[in-house]
Protein backbone atom coordinates (compact mmCIF):
# COMPACT_ATOMS: atom_id res chain seq x y z
CA UNK A 1 0.00 0.00 0.00
CA UNK A 2 1.28 3.48 -0.85
CA UNK A 3 1.99 5.62 2.21
CA UNK A 4 -0.54 8.31 3.06
CA UNK A 5 0.62 11.79 4.06
CA UNK A 6 -0.83 12.78 7.44
CA UNK A 7 -0.87 15.69 9.86
CA UNK A 8 -1.88 16.14 13.49
CA UNK A 9 -4.00 18.98 14.87
CA UNK A 10 -3.29 19.57 18.55
CA UNK A 11 0.00 17.69 18.31
CA UNK A 12 1.52 19.00 21.56
CA UNK A 13 -1.23 17.64 23.83
CA UNK A 14 -1.10 14.21 25.44
CA UNK A 15 -3.16 12.43 22.76
CA UNK A 16 -1.21 14.29 20.09
CA UNK A 17 2.04 13.01 21.61
CA UNK A 18 0.79 9.43 21.51
CA UNK A 19 -0.14 9.93 17.84
CA UNK A 20 3.32 11.31 17.07
CA UNK A 21 4.95 8.34 18.80
CA UNK A 22 2.79 5.73 17.08
CA UNK A 23 3.22 7.30 13.64
CA UNK A 24 7.02 7.26 13.86
CA UNK A 25 7.29 3.73 12.47
CA UNK A 26 3.84 3.34 10.91
CA UNK A 27 3.90 1.27 7.69
CA UNK A 28 1.05 3.13 5.97
CA UNK A 29 1.19 6.72 7.23
CA UNK A 30 3.92 9.34 7.03
CA UNK A 31 3.76 12.34 9.37
CA UNK A 32 4.23 15.54 7.36
CA UNK A 33 2.74 18.33 9.52
CA UNK A 34 1.97 19.14 13.15
CA UNK A 35 -0.35 21.90 14.30
CA UNK A 36 -0.77 23.71 17.60
CA UNK A 37 -1.93 27.05 18.97
CA UNK A 38 -0.85 30.39 17.55
CA UNK A 39 1.27 31.02 20.65
CA UNK A 40 3.75 28.33 19.53
CA UNK A 41 4.07 29.48 15.91
CA UNK A 42 7.69 29.63 14.73
CA UNK A 43 8.87 26.84 17.00
CA UNK A 44 9.71 23.30 16.03
CA UNK A 45 7.75 20.47 17.56
CA UNK A 46 10.76 19.47 19.64
CA UNK A 47 11.07 22.98 21.03
CA UNK A 48 7.39 23.44 21.82
CA UNK A 49 6.27 20.08 23.21
CA UNK A 50 6.43 19.16 26.89
CA UNK A 51 7.04 15.49 26.14
CA UNK A 52 5.29 13.21 28.64
CA UNK A 53 6.04 9.79 27.13
CA UNK A 54 9.12 7.67 27.65
CA UNK A 55 12.27 8.81 25.91
CA UNK A 56 12.27 11.81 23.57
CA UNK A 57 10.08 12.86 20.63
CA UNK A 58 10.90 10.97 17.40
CA UNK A 59 13.67 12.97 15.66
CA UNK A 60 11.79 13.44 12.38
CA UNK A 61 8.75 14.82 14.23
CA UNK A 62 10.88 16.99 16.50
CA UNK A 63 12.27 18.80 13.44
CA UNK A 64 8.85 19.70 12.02
CA UNK A 65 7.84 23.35 12.28
CA UNK A 66 4.58 23.88 14.13
CA UNK A 67 1.83 25.08 11.84
CA UNK A 68 -1.43 26.90 12.61
CA UNK A 69 -4.48 24.63 12.62
CA UNK A 70 -5.68 25.94 9.26
CA UNK A 71 -6.22 23.94 6.05
CA UNK A 72 -3.72 26.01 4.09
CA UNK A 73 -0.92 25.00 6.45
CA UNK A 74 -1.59 21.28 5.81
CA UNK A 75 -1.63 21.29 2.00
CA UNK A 76 0.93 18.46 1.90
CA UNK A 77 -1.40 16.15 3.86
CA UNK A 78 -4.25 13.87 2.84
CA UNK A 79 -5.40 12.84 6.32
CA UNK A 80 -5.45 14.95 9.47
CA UNK A 81 -5.79 13.50 12.95
CA UNK A 82 -7.56 15.84 15.33
CA UNK A 83 -6.60 15.86 19.00
CA UNK A 84 -8.16 19.28 19.56
CA UNK A 85 -10.33 20.39 22.45
CA UNK A 86 -14.05 20.21 21.65
CA UNK A 87 -14.59 23.98 21.48
CA UNK A 88 -11.79 24.44 18.95
CA UNK A 89 -12.64 21.30 16.97
CA UNK A 90 -16.22 22.44 16.40
CA UNK A 91 -14.89 25.08 14.03
CA UNK A 92 -11.64 23.59 12.80
CA UNK A 93 -12.71 20.06 11.83
CA UNK A 94 -15.53 21.13 9.45
CA UNK A 95 -13.14 23.63 7.86
CA UNK A 96 -10.66 20.86 7.06
CA UNK A 97 -13.42 18.58 5.73
CA UNK A 98 -14.65 21.45 3.54
CA UNK A 99 -11.11 21.77 2.18
CA UNK A 100 -11.18 18.11 1.13
CA UNK A 101 -9.24 16.48 3.97
CA UNK A 102 -10.17 13.19 5.62
CA UNK A 103 -10.48 14.19 9.28
CA UNK A 104 -9.99 11.40 11.81
CA UNK A 105 -10.97 12.89 15.13
CA UNK A 106 -10.48 12.01 18.77
CA UNK A 107 -12.49 15.09 19.76
CA UNK A 108 -16.05 14.98 21.09
CA UNK A 109 -17.07 17.86 18.79
CA UNK A 110 -18.86 15.91 16.03
CA UNK A 111 -19.53 12.53 17.67
CA UNK A 112 -23.24 13.26 17.92
CA UNK A 113 -23.58 14.49 14.34
CA UNK A 114 -26.01 12.05 12.64
CA UNK A 115 -23.90 12.01 9.47
CA UNK A 116 -20.59 11.27 11.23
CA UNK A 117 -19.56 7.68 12.04
CA UNK A 118 -18.73 7.09 15.71
CA UNK A 119 -16.46 4.20 14.97
CA UNK A 120 -15.11 1.16 16.79
CA UNK A 121 -13.93 -0.86 13.76
CA UNK A 122 -14.39 -4.28 15.38
CA UNK A 123 -18.02 -3.47 16.22
CA UNK A 124 -19.57 -1.07 13.68
CA UNK A 125 -17.30 -0.75 10.67
CA UNK A 126 -20.44 -0.79 8.49
CA UNK A 127 -21.27 2.69 9.84
CA UNK A 128 -18.64 4.07 7.44
CA UNK A 129 -21.49 4.08 4.94
CA UNK A 130 -22.53 7.32 6.67
CA UNK A 131 -19.75 9.06 4.74
CA UNK A 132 -22.06 9.22 1.73
CA UNK A 133 -24.42 11.38 3.79
CA UNK A 134 -21.58 13.88 4.26
CA UNK A 135 -21.05 14.40 0.52
CA UNK A 136 -23.48 17.35 0.20
CA UNK A 137 -21.73 19.12 3.10
CA UNK A 138 -18.05 18.88 2.13
CA UNK A 139 -15.74 17.04 -0.30
CA UNK A 140 -13.69 15.51 2.53
CA UNK A 141 -15.02 13.50 5.45
CA UNK A 142 -15.04 13.27 9.25
CA UNK A 143 -14.77 10.05 11.25
CA UNK A 144 -14.64 10.03 15.05
CA UNK A 145 -13.69 7.59 17.77
CA UNK A 146 -15.69 7.52 21.01
CA UNK A 147 -14.91 8.51 24.56
CA UNK A 148 -12.02 6.56 26.11
CA UNK A 149 -14.31 4.72 28.55
CA UNK A 150 -16.97 4.04 25.92
CA UNK A 151 -14.51 2.07 23.76
CA UNK A 152 -13.82 -0.52 26.45
CA UNK A 153 -17.47 -0.83 27.42
CA UNK A 154 -18.66 -1.29 23.83
CA UNK A 155 -16.02 -3.90 23.03
CA UNK A 156 -17.08 -5.90 26.08
CA UNK A 157 -20.81 -5.61 25.34
CA UNK A 158 -20.72 -6.38 21.61
CA UNK A 159 -20.07 -10.15 21.92
CA UNK A 160 -22.74 -10.42 24.64
CA UNK A 161 -25.24 -8.49 22.50
CA UNK A 162 -24.57 -10.72 19.50
CA UNK A 163 -25.01 -13.97 21.42
CA UNK A 164 -27.53 -13.19 24.18
CA UNK A 165 -28.93 -9.70 23.54
CA UNK A 166 -28.31 -6.84 25.97
CA UNK A 167 -31.23 -5.14 27.69
CA UNK A 168 -29.61 -2.75 30.15
CA UNK A 169 -26.30 -2.09 31.89
CA UNK A 170 -24.77 -0.21 34.76
CA UNK A 171 -21.14 0.92 34.69
CA UNK A 172 -18.97 2.61 37.32
CA UNK A 173 -15.67 3.89 35.93
CA UNK A 174 -12.39 4.55 37.73
CA UNK A 175 -10.61 6.75 35.22
CA UNK A 176 -6.90 7.52 35.05
CA UNK A 177 -5.66 11.09 35.33
CA UNK A 178 -4.19 11.02 31.81
CA UNK A 179 -7.75 10.94 30.51
CA UNK A 180 -8.05 14.60 31.49
CA UNK A 181 -5.06 15.61 29.33
CA UNK A 182 -2.17 17.86 30.29
CA UNK A 183 -4.55 20.32 31.95
CA UNK A 184 -6.15 17.69 34.20
CA UNK A 185 -6.31 17.55 38.01
CA UNK A 186 -3.14 18.35 39.92
CA UNK A 187 -1.34 15.84 42.12
CA UNK A 188 -2.57 17.77 45.14
CA UNK A 189 -6.18 17.28 44.05
CA UNK A 190 -5.79 13.53 43.50
CA UNK A 191 -3.31 12.48 46.18
CA UNK A 192 -5.22 10.49 48.82
CA UNK A 193 -8.40 11.30 46.93
CA UNK A 194 -10.97 10.31 44.30
CA UNK A 195 -12.95 12.86 42.28
CA UNK A 196 -16.54 11.59 41.87
CA UNK A 197 -17.43 13.85 38.94
CA UNK A 198 -15.99 14.21 35.44
CA UNK A 199 -17.98 16.87 33.58
CA UNK A 200 -20.03 15.45 30.71
CA UNK A 201 -18.44 12.01 30.93
CA UNK A 202 -21.44 10.00 32.08
CA UNK A 203 -23.67 11.48 29.39
CA UNK A 204 -21.07 10.71 26.71
CA UNK A 205 -20.81 7.05 27.70
CA UNK A 206 -24.57 6.59 27.77
CA UNK A 207 -25.19 8.37 24.47
CA UNK A 208 -22.20 7.07 22.51
CA UNK A 209 -22.69 3.42 23.46
CA UNK A 210 -26.21 3.47 22.03
CA UNK A 211 -25.02 5.03 18.77
CA UNK A 212 -22.17 2.56 18.26
CA UNK A 213 -24.36 -0.47 18.98
CA UNK A 214 -27.18 1.01 16.90
CA UNK A 215 -28.50 -0.16 13.54
CA UNK A 216 -27.60 1.61 10.30
CA UNK A 217 -30.59 2.26 8.05
CA UNK A 218 -31.56 4.51 5.18
CA UNK A 219 -32.14 7.40 7.57
CA UNK A 220 -28.85 6.98 9.46
CA UNK A 221 -28.12 5.18 12.72
CA UNK A 222 -31.03 4.10 14.90
CA UNK A 223 -29.57 4.00 18.44
CA UNK A 224 -29.70 0.71 20.30
CA UNK A 225 -32.55 0.37 22.81
CA UNK A 226 -30.06 -0.50 25.55
CA UNK A 227 -30.75 1.22 28.87
CA UNK A 228 -27.50 2.41 30.41
CA UNK A 229 -26.46 4.23 33.59
CA UNK A 230 -22.88 5.43 34.13
CA UNK A 231 -21.05 6.76 37.20
CA UNK A 232 -17.60 8.24 36.50
CA UNK A 233 -14.70 8.86 38.88
CA UNK A 234 -11.17 10.24 38.47
CA UNK A 235 -8.61 8.19 40.41
CA UNK A 236 -4.85 8.60 41.11
CA UNK A 237 -3.70 6.23 38.33
CA UNK A 238 -1.53 7.40 35.42
CA UNK A 239 -3.02 5.31 32.57
CA UNK A 240 -5.81 2.76 32.33
CA UNK A 241 -9.55 3.12 32.93
CA UNK A 242 -11.06 0.40 35.11
CA UNK A 243 -14.81 -0.18 34.71
CA UNK A 244 -17.16 -2.24 36.88
CA UNK A 245 -20.12 -3.41 34.79
CA UNK A 246 -23.41 -5.11 35.59
CA UNK A 247 -25.45 -6.18 32.57
CA UNK A 248 -28.93 -7.62 32.06
CA UNK A 249 -29.17 -9.90 29.04
CA UNK A 250 -32.23 -10.74 26.96
CA UNK A 251 -31.83 -14.40 27.79
CA UNK A 252 -30.03 -16.13 30.68
CA UNK A 253 -26.31 -16.76 30.49
CA UNK A 254 -23.88 -18.13 33.02
CA UNK A 255 -20.45 -16.60 33.67
CA UNK A 256 -18.95 -19.56 31.82
CA UNK A 257 -21.09 -18.85 28.76
CA UNK A 258 -20.07 -15.17 28.83
CA UNK A 259 -16.40 -16.15 29.07
CA UNK A 260 -16.84 -18.41 26.06
CA UNK A 261 -18.49 -15.58 24.09
CA UNK A 262 -15.59 -13.23 24.78
CA UNK A 263 -12.94 -15.86 24.05
CA UNK A 264 -14.64 -16.82 20.79
CA UNK A 265 -14.99 -13.24 19.60
CA UNK A 266 -13.09 -12.63 16.36
CA UNK A 267 -13.18 -9.21 14.65
CA UNK A 268 -13.91 -9.02 10.92
CA UNK A 269 -11.02 -9.93 8.64
CA UNK A 270 -10.97 -6.33 7.36
CA UNK A 271 -9.99 -5.22 10.86
CA UNK A 272 -7.67 -8.08 11.85
CA UNK A 273 -5.19 -7.22 9.08
CA UNK A 274 -4.84 -3.55 10.02
CA UNK A 275 -1.42 -2.51 11.39
CA UNK A 276 -2.77 -1.22 14.73
CA UNK A 277 -5.10 -4.17 15.37
CA UNK A 278 -3.94 -6.30 18.31
CA UNK A 279 -3.63 -10.05 18.11
CA UNK A 280 -6.47 -10.27 20.62
CA UNK A 281 -9.14 -7.58 20.87
CA UNK A 282 -10.37 -9.03 24.17
CA UNK A 283 -8.36 -10.85 26.82
CA UNK A 284 -9.97 -12.71 29.71
CA UNK A 285 -8.19 -13.00 33.07
CA UNK A 286 -9.35 -15.62 35.57
CA UNK A 287 -7.35 -14.40 38.59
CA UNK A 288 -9.66 -12.92 41.25
CA UNK A 289 -7.68 -9.65 41.41
CA UNK A 290 -7.28 -8.85 37.71
CA UNK A 291 -7.34 -6.74 35.61
CA UNK A 292 -5.22 -4.04 37.23
CA UNK A 293 -4.15 -0.82 35.47
CA UNK A 294 -0.43 -1.04 36.22
CA UNK A 295 -0.18 -4.72 35.29
CA UNK A 296 -2.61 -5.07 32.39
CA UNK A 297 -2.99 -1.74 30.56
CA UNK A 298 -0.24 -2.49 28.00
CA UNK A 299 -1.81 -5.77 26.83
CA UNK A 300 -1.72 -5.95 23.06
CA UNK A 301 0.42 -2.82 22.94
CA UNK A 302 -2.33 -0.98 24.78
CA UNK A 303 -4.98 -1.97 22.21
CA UNK A 304 -6.44 -5.02 23.99
CA UNK A 305 -9.39 -4.69 26.40
CA UNK A 306 -8.87 -6.93 29.43
CA UNK A 307 -11.89 -8.50 31.18
CA UNK A 308 -11.97 -10.22 34.58
CA UNK A 309 -13.95 -10.90 37.77
CA UNK A 310 -16.82 -12.38 35.75
CA UNK A 311 -19.64 -13.60 37.97
CA UNK A 312 -23.41 -13.73 38.33
CA UNK A 313 -25.19 -10.55 39.36
CA UNK A 314 -27.95 -10.61 42.01
CA UNK A 315 -29.70 -7.66 40.33
CA UNK A 316 -28.99 -8.20 36.63
CA UNK A 317 -27.53 -11.20 34.77
CA UNK A 318 -23.75 -10.77 34.93
CA UNK A 319 -21.15 -8.50 36.47
CA UNK A 320 -17.52 -8.08 35.48
CA UNK A 321 -14.57 -5.68 35.45
CA UNK A 322 -12.81 -4.41 32.34
CA UNK A 323 -9.66 -2.39 31.73
CA UNK A 324 -8.97 -0.16 28.72
CA UNK A 325 -5.79 1.85 28.08
CA UNK A 326 -7.40 5.25 27.74
CA UNK A 327 -4.74 7.17 25.81
CA UNK A 328 -4.05 4.30 23.38
CA UNK A 329 -7.12 2.07 22.79
CA UNK A 330 -9.34 4.92 23.95
CA UNK A 331 -7.68 7.71 21.97
CA UNK A 332 -4.57 7.72 19.76
CA UNK A 333 -4.61 4.02 18.89
CA UNK A 334 -8.35 4.15 18.22
CA UNK A 335 -7.93 7.05 15.79
CA UNK A 336 -5.11 5.25 13.98
CA UNK A 337 -7.21 2.10 13.66
CA UNK A 338 -10.07 4.17 12.21
CA UNK A 339 -7.76 5.80 9.66
CA UNK A 340 -6.33 2.41 8.69
CA UNK A 341 -9.83 1.05 8.09
CA UNK A 342 -10.61 4.08 5.92
CA UNK A 343 -7.46 3.46 3.88
CA UNK A 344 -7.94 -0.30 3.57
CA UNK A 345 -11.59 0.13 2.55
CA UNK A 346 -10.66 2.38 -0.38
CA UNK A 347 -12.80 5.18 1.04
CA UNK A 348 -10.02 7.76 1.15
CA UNK A 349 -9.96 7.89 -2.66
CA UNK A 350 -13.62 8.96 -2.67
CA UNK A 351 -13.75 11.06 0.49
CA UNK A 352 -10.27 12.58 0.72
CA UNK A 353 -7.53 14.43 -1.09
CA UNK A 354 -5.40 12.86 -3.84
Amino acid sequence: MARWRVGILGATGLVGQHLVARLAAHPWFELRAVGASEARRGQTYGQAVSWQLDGAPPPAAARLALAPCEPGAFEDCQIVFSALAREVALEVEPAFAAAGFAVVSNSAALRDDPDVPLLVPEVNGAHLALLERQRPRWPGCVVTNPNCSTVGLVLSLAPLAARFGVRRAFVATMQAVSGAGLGGPSALELLDNVLPWIPGEEEKIERETRKILGTLGAGGVEPASLELAAHCHRVPVRDGHLEAVSVELDRPASPEEALEAWRAYIPPESVRRLPSAPERTLQVRLEPDRPQPRRDRDSGGGMTVVIGRVRSCPLFTLRYVLLVHNTIRGAAGAALLNAELLAASGLLERHGRP
